[in-house]
């Protein structure tokens, strides 16, 4: 046959095998097909025993057969990737995009080189797949032994143009095909979002159209956390299962942690090697590579949307796909933290109307305080909110807890000890605890002991000043959101208000209560009640109005020990009124008497003393007292106290049981004053009785008998006078007359003084006596047998004698009734008449004087009377002291 018989049937060949390869990618043929026909038809045309075509990857470092004909070994086979390490044919076609020849590789570096060699491939031949005007590839042949025909490079080279055609025409197909299926799965992604479905729902849908759409074998989709890892959020595989949602791996061996580094698209060629634990969970899952692109939201790197393959490594432009899908997603995550970020909007802002609607109800502070714990909690999901309020003694105390085990309602807590609350309080700034684990100290000691892995803290300022802290915490180290700070304080800030209403509506009720306690004290006071009655009103009205669970008053003695005086709660026996004992110097009540002001404990616990265990025995944990000091000396001490766990719950405590210290000072120097009157007005009448025995005394002992004896020796003189004498013995007779008339008149005298029969015979008698020389006829009955104390008697007496005396010269009375009897420990006196009345107290000295001598032993006198109606005087004397 001749030459151009030959030339003539090759070329019939040649365009009978390109024909065939047009054919399948007019059909929609796959790549994979494409490529396999390729190889096949080049082979079969150009008579050569081994042929590959291959695709350079788009650094130019790596070579991937993408199909083989021929008995190459299987390290050439399909999927093999070889890196561009060397001299070689197919490094040398990609740098000079032309038809290379290599006929040994005897002594050429590179893994490359090395494995042709070893397979007895010493001759190879290769020409460039242009595609576009880039070198997309190579075809290339091999020989173990026979030389490679002539011209077979642009053989080749004329062969490869027209397959770079058919390839290109193959990737606008499948171009077309894939911006299809991409569009029809954004719009189910789209739709899922537009019904706002759940993120986990949504993570895994995306999962699920990227992998299909790759292809690929697996898909997940990871999120940056703020503490430096990557969490899985949602992932899918080829065989249906995929069991590391949720999970947070630290960045190393992890393709994410390659996005993160550059911020652009990275793949992973194998896992073989990778260090970690996510690089062990995908060689679990039998992953071989994987390509990630970052989801980037608001210009924020969110993530990673990532691929992966069990076998072969992804094709090349995998990433520039996955890149493009990811910029969608990134959309629909976006939307989907917006429809999120308006659904926490609307259940904080329906979290804090349900506070306000508290507020403005009415509600105590301590209900607010609990539904704020609550709503924090629940709204911020979180498992654990607290409420603290500072205190000026350098203490923190719980006012609200979503979680008695990190915390009970009430406890007090040193603000150092707590480094959340501590750094709010030092900076009056929000503050994040990211990790307990690294810190030291007390307060991350509490943390870690309960689980605690994060916090955050945010100051709450009522009307311009630091008023305590909210503060959130989890045991999970993934549940926490990154913006939870904003988010808090937008809430405190609501709260604060809350606060400051609430506060100011209970600090005026409590104001309120307190001046009505005050008014009922100080009218008791100005009544001149008994001091009993105002102590034991006072000991009330503190222990309501301060809340207290016990409120009692000490007196101090003069030996040093203290009484109680009043009390008012149930604290047992051992501090009942009347209780007495020695000042213990380390007790709250030797405090305030010390220093002459107020005093507080907190807590009894770890106290010494007597009284501080007496204190602990009776549940009592804290307590305030306040000197009671009466004209510029101590008296004694107001005390309340509490059982409640924490401190003294009760804001301005020593300043409010101030007033009621100065009422009770006022009411005990009006009463000592009233006292000192008394002793004095009864050392008056006592003074005037001795006086009256003393004058009684010395008429009969001095002139009574002195005009005895002269009266005696006048009648002796008489009788001795001569009977002649008559005138002498008249005049003598006259004189011892008129001395008996003054001697009889200075006995009655010394009866009115002070009658004998009232100190030898008792009241009854004397009082008898009384009726006898009254005027005016007396019915008197005596309920009394027994003796009564002498100024009993005594003033009895004279209020009978008085009252008869006033009746017989101004109540034009017919009768007069006396009546005495005994009961309560008083001695009640009662004279009445049945004359014209109209008797006034005021108009003579008579009554008076007997009112000022009753109320000097404690007694009282009163006077009734009505014109026309009679008078009655009535009189009450105690018998005691």
């Amino acid at each position: 046959m001749s030459t151009t018989a030959l030339e003539q049937g090759r070329l019939a060949e040649e365009q009978a095998a390109l024909r065939r390869v047009a054919t399948l990618v007019a059909g929609g043929a796959s790549s994979t097909e494409v490529f396999d026909a390729v190889a096949q038809e080049v082979a079969r045309v150009l008579h050569l025993p081994n042929t590959a075509v291959c695709r350079y990857d788009d650094e130019g470092t790596v070579m991937t057969v993408l199909a083989a004909y021929g008995d190459r070994p299987d390290t050439f086979g399909p999927g093999s990737r070889w890196p561009l390490d060397g001299p070689s044919m197919s490094a040398e076609v990609l740098r000079t995009g032309r038809p290379v020849r290599f006929e040994d590789y005897t002594g050429l570096p590179g893994a490359l080189a090395a494995e042709a060699r070893e397979h007895g491939f010493s001759r190879v031949a290769g020409a460039p797949i242009i595609v576009d005007g880039e070198v997309w590839g190579v075809i290339s042949t091999s020989s173990p032994d026979a030389s490679l025909p002539e011209q077979l490079e642009d053989r080749l080279a004329e062969f490869t143009e027209l397959v770079a055609t058919a390839i290109a025409n193959s990737q606008a197909h499948e171009e077309l095909a894939r911006l299809a299926e991409e569009q029809a799965a954004l719009r189910r992604v789209a739709t899922l979002v537009a019904q706002g479905s759940a993120p986990a729902d949504l993570f895994k849908a995306v999962c699920v159209e990227v992998g299909q759409l790759a292809p690929a074998q697996g898909a997940a989709l990871t999120r940056f956390e703020s503490d430096g890892t990557v969490k899985a959020l949602g992932g899918w595989t080829l065989d249906g299962g995929y069991i590391h949602a949720g999970t947070r791996y630290a960045m190393e061996g992890t393709v994410s942690g390659r996005v993160f580094a550059s911020g652009a698209p990275e793949r992973i060629e194998d896992y073989a090697d990778e260090p970690g634990q996510a690089a062990a969970n995908a060689r679990e899952m039998g992953w071989r590579s994987s390509v990630g692109a970052p989801i980037t939201v608001e210009g924020r790197l969110w993530g990673v949307l990532a691929v992966v393959s069990t076998s072969e490594p992804l094709p090349l432009g995998t990433d520039r796909r996955l890149a493009a899908f990811a910029e969608l997603v990134a959309t629909a995550v976006a939307n989907a933290q917006s429809h999120e970020e308006l659904a926490l909007l609307a259940e904080e802002q329906s979290a804090l109307s349900r506070v306000a609607t508290l507020v403005a109800e009415g509600a105590s502070p301590d209900d607010v305080f609990a539904a704020v714990g609550t709503e924090v909690a629940r709204t911020l999901d979180v498992p654990v909110a607290l409420l603290f309020r500072y205190d000026a003694d350098g203490m923190a105390t719980i006012l609200a807890t979503s979680s008695d085990e990190f915390g009970a309602v009430g406890a007090r807590l040193p603000i150092a000890s707590r480094s959340l609350i501590a750094g709010v309080h030092q900076t009056a700034r929000a503050l994040a605890i990211d990790d307990w684990s690294k810190l030291g100290g007390p307060g991350a000691d509490f943390a870690r002991d309960r689980g605690l892995r994060w916090g955050v803290g945010v100051p709450i300022v009522v009307d311009g000043a630091l008023w305590g802290v909210m503060t959130t915490a989890s045991l999970d180290p993934e549940s926490r959101a990154g913006d939870i700070e904003p988010r808090l304080s937008k809430f405190t800030e609501l709260l604060a208000t809350a606060i400051a209403n609430a506060e100011g509506r209970e600090e005026l009720r409590a104001r309120s209560e307190e001046q009505a306690a005050l008014r009922r004290i100080a009218t008791l006071v100005a009544r001149g009640v008994f001091p009993a009655a105002i102590l034991d009103a006072v000991a009330k009205e503190v222990h309501q109005v301060l809340d207290a669970d016990w409120a009692a008053i000490h007196r101090l003695d003069s030996d040093g020990g203290v009484t109680v005086v009043a009390s008012d709660g149930h604290m047992g026996p051992e501090i009942s009124v009347g209780a007495r004992k020695m000042l213990d110097p380390q007790s709250l009540v030797a405090s305030v008497l010390r220093t002459g002001r107020s005093a507080r404990i907190e807590t009894y616990e770890g106290r010494s003393g007597p009284w501080a265990a007496l204190a602990r025995e009776l549940g009592i944990r804290s307590g305030v007292g306040a000197p009671i000091i009466v004209e510029g000396r101590p008296w004694g001490v107001m005390v309340a106290a509490w059982s409640r766990e924490g401190e003294v719950p009760v804001i301005d405590v020593e300043s409010r049981m101030a007033k009621f210290t100065e009422l009770l000072a006022t009411a005990i120097a009006n009463a000592e004053g009233r006292a000192e009157l008394d002793a004095s007005r009864a050392r008056i009448v006592a003074t005037a009785d001795a006086t009256r025995r003393r004058i009684e005394r010395d008429l009969h002992d001095g002139a009574q008998q002195q005009l005895l004896s002269l009266a005696l020796e006048v009648r002796a003189a008489q009788a001795s006078v001569p009977l002649e004498l008559r005138e002498h013995r008249a005049d003598l007779a006259h004189v011892a007359e008129g001395l008996t008339d003054v001697l009889d008149g200075l006995r009655e005298i010394a009866l009115g003084l002070h009658p004998a029969i009232l100190a030898e015979g008792g009241l009854g008698p004397a009082l008898k006596t009384l009726a006898h020389r009254s005027p005016i006829p007396v019915q008197l009955d005596v309920g009394v047998e027994e003796r009564l104390p002498e100024h009993v008697e005594v003033a009895a007496y004279y209020v009978v004698s008085e009252a008869l005396t006033n009746t017989a010269k101004h109540a034009q009375a017919t009768l007069v009734r006396v009546g005495i009897e005994t009961s309560d420990d008083m001695l009640h006196v009662l004279v009445s008449d049945d004359g014209i009345g109209g008797a006034d107290p005021l108009r003579g000295t008579g009554l008076l004087g007997l009112k000022d001598r009753a109320e000097a032993i404690g007694g009282t006198v009163c006077v009734e009377t009505l014109r026309s109606e009679g008078t009655t005087l009535s009189a009450r004397l105690p018998l005691g002291p």
